[in-house]
């Protein structure tokens, strides 16, 4: 067994709530950069209309983009809008993973057989229930990564002053703007990722093939991982554009996701597929892995303190 050992009590909603949120935060922590080059590919080319050329294109490639963030703003710059982030996966990952066995459950009455379709309407709910609690998270988180420090005066300059800015210059409502694709996304995301990793480790364990410990969870995360970014990559370039436009410059999603058809080409809502799986990836390893043995210390901590009583 490499790891901490199964408890023979399964874990509880509240150490399953509170173990995915600080799960998702290292998760976080350790892949963000992949996040901010992600985001400055998604968005690139979105002001350049129909004269897009090899000269105007900024960045090139993941290690390019963020070799020339480094030069030209600083390494901190990697990590513009960290503390939006992290603020975002303590409400969103609590929810959207931390919730998903026991919504599952409800879906199955109870049931420790649940098909496809119980765990992708679990996967669903969770999802868009997250994005409704920490939408305003994930708007600054993504308006601070776009930003450039070089060329030019910041649209923010803190965390704090992010979101009393887009709440007196667009409203309450800018603070949840891009709502619609992002309960698109993550209902997407949630089910390719959550749904996958529960399949795959299912499958290994069944089949003998791996025991419930690390390999077993870092073979299921990475796959979860690819899966989602081949099935997510459209929806999540729409909601980084939308999200982070001006205001007035797209009608809705819709109109943002057809401006990029028409000015660019289908091959615009695969930007940024690289930082995207190399960034869902890793970050699916390192939340699944520590996830999973955030419950087992939590449960083992726990198993003790009632044996004592």
């Amino acid at each position: 067994m490499v790891g901490f050992k199964a408890t023979d009590v399964p874990p509880t909603a509240t150490v399953k709530f509170l173990g995915a949120g600080t799960a998702a935060c290292i998760a976080d922590l350790i892949t963000y950069p992949l996040d901010t080059a992600k985001v400055r590919l998604q968005i690139q080319g979105e002001s350049q209309g129909l004269v897009h050329n090899a000269a105007n294109t900024r960045y090139r490639g993941v290690l390019g983009t963020i070799l020339t963030m480094v030069r030209t703003e600083g390494p901190r710059s990697l990590y513009n809008g960290l503390v939006a982030g992290l603020q975002r996966q303590m409400s969103f990952a609590s929810v959207r993973i931390g919730l998903y066995d026991s919504v599952k459950q409800f879906y199955t009455k109870g049931s420790e057989h649940a098909g496809i379709g119980s765990r992708l309407l679990a996967g669903s709910t969770t999802g868009a229930l997250a994005v409704a609690v920490a939408q305003p998270t994930d708007v600054v988180k993504v308006r601070f990564q776009a930003q450039a420090r070089a060329g030019g005066g910041r649209r923010y300059q803190s965390t704090v002053e992010a979101y009393k800015t887009i709440a007196r210059e667009e409203g309450i409502r800018g603070l949840w703007k891009g709502t619609s694709p992002n309960v698109a996304r993550n209902a997407i995301v949630n089910c390719a990722e959550l749904v996958t990793y529960d399949l795959i480790k299912d499958t290994l364990l069944k089949a003998n093939l791996m025991t419930d410990d690390l390999p077993c969870h870092f073979t299921s995360a990475f796959g979860a991982g690819f899966c989602t970014t081949v099935i997510a990559s459209p929806v999540d370039v729409v909601k980084t554009r939308y999200m982070n436009s001006a205001l007035g410059q797209y009608r809705s999603a819709g109109h943002c996701a057809l401006t990029m058809l028409r000015k660019e080409g289908p091959r615009a809502f695969y930007k940024g597929f690289m930082p995207s799986f190399l960034r869902l990836g890793s970050w699916n390893v390192v939340m699944f892995v520590t996830y999973e043995q955030l419950k087992r210390a939590l449960m083992s901590a726990y198993e003790p303190r009632e044996a004592s009583f």
